[in-house]
């Protein structure tokens, strides 16, 4: 097995120790398990990543349907307001 070494801030230190000590492990173990997910493809979801996704799924979804907003698919103004033009 190969050691490695990484420099972080004193705060992440002080929570990725809180957090192993939550999941009964060491900080070493939970970098191993996050590498291996990550290599696996199996790594969750960030928050950003998540709403890039659904703004990248929403874009497409209005381009299958034909692109967006057209001013010729607004209503007159006397249509819109039930107006008769020559009253």
């Amino acid at each position: 097995m190969k050691n490695i070494t990484i420099s972080i801030d004193e705060e992440t230190y002080r929570l990725s120790r809180v957090k192993a000590a939550e999941a009964g492990t060491s900080v070493s173990a939970l970098v191993r398990a996050y590498l291996v997910a990550l290599i696996q493809g199996q790594v969750p979801e960030t928050d950003f990543d998540r709403r890039r996704r659904l703004q990248d799924e929403t874009l497409e979804a209005i381009q299958v349907r034909g692109g967006g907003l057209r001013s010729a698919d607004n209503l007159p103004r006397d249509a819109l307001h039930g107006r008769d033009a020559f009253s």
